[in-house]
């Protein structure tokens, strides 16, 4: 898979890529656009239990430096795209908010890049990706390219084409592996990206089973791994349903088994720790993004 690239570059994908050929991804970026979002308001203390589980973060270059020991071993993607919040009409309207050579002075495996295909501001989002894989290139950092949702997708149908085109045109522009949604048909998104895809977890699933075969069945069609974040620590038991997940990714569980080592795991020990009662509007916030 990177035979061609160079030997910092290879080290550095490898931070991502597990020698399995797989990814398990946990993203914590969230707050650049969505503030102290439910269950990630103490990044270091929801992070404590979940480091061990997860192959690389991906996340802001802030919540690094303030939230992570310097004693993690596994790989950094740092959210390289930005300037939105929640209460923008348009979240499409971002800009370069991270340079390549702040990232490597990071010690980041790579940096992550959004685009919004079909948005009002799909040409700027598409430069930044560009722009950014020609800056990263000259330090050999992996380039993440994540294809944000930009355009309403009404029916189902429309997922797969709407996909298969954000993520080509990602793969084209030079990203070294695309970060997008499952959906019906995807097996066709991956024969036609021809880079490594990981799938995004999206708004909070209802139970542990159906996380478990969100990760079953993106893998089965072609996805290298997950980059999951509320549907791993916005759930009751995040150290529990993390492992399940990596159970599925790594050690090739079926989703019955995966389903069975979450409920073993799943006690006190490994439960989420409530600091705040939610807010009516974060419901809201949740089906939007």
């Amino acid at each position: 898979m990177f035979n061609e690239m160079h030997w910092g570059k290879k080290n550095r994908m490898g931070e991502i890529i597990q020698p399995d050929g797989r990814a398990l991804m946990l993203a914590i970026d969230h707050g650049y656009f969505m503030g102290p979002t439910r269950g990630m308001e103490v990044p270091s203390e929801a992070l404590a239990p979940l480091l061990d589980h997860a192959d690389s973060l991906m996340l802001s270059p802030g919540i690094l430096g303030s939230s992570v020991p310097t004693s993690f071993k596994g790989g950094v993607v740092l959210r390289a795209s930005g300037g939105n919040s929640i209460l923008d009409e348009d979240m499409s309207n971002e800009a370069v908010i991270l340079s390549a050579r702040q990232a490597v002075n990071l010690n980041a495996s790579g940096v992550a890049i959004s685009i919004y295909v079909g948005a009002e501001n799909q040409h700027q989002t598409l430069l930044n990706l560009a722009q950014t894989i020609e800056d990263a290139s000259e330090y050999g950092l992996p380039v993440l390219g994540v294809t944000a949702v930009g355009k309403e997708m009404k029916e189902k149908s429309a997922a797969k084409r709407f996909l298969a085109l954000s993520c080509r045109i990602a793969a084209e522009l030079g990203a070294d592996i695309v970060k997008t949604y499952y959906c019906e048909g995807f097996e066709e998104v991956v024969t036609k990206t021809p880079v490594p895809i990981v799938i995004a977890g999206g708004p909070k699933l209802d139970t542990y089973e159906d996380i478990l075969n969100l990760c079953h069945n993106a893998l089965e069609r072609g996805a290298i791994g997950v980059d999951m974040g509320r549907n791993i620590w916005q759930s009751e038991h995040p150290a529990a349903i993390i492992q399940g997940v990596r159970g599925i990714v790594h050690g090739g569980l079926s989703v019955k088994e995966a389903l069975d080592l979450v409920n073993s795991l799943a006690d006190d020990s490994t439960r989420r720790k409530q600091y705040f009662a939610a807010h009516p509007d974060d419901a809201k916030v949740q089906e939007k993004h």
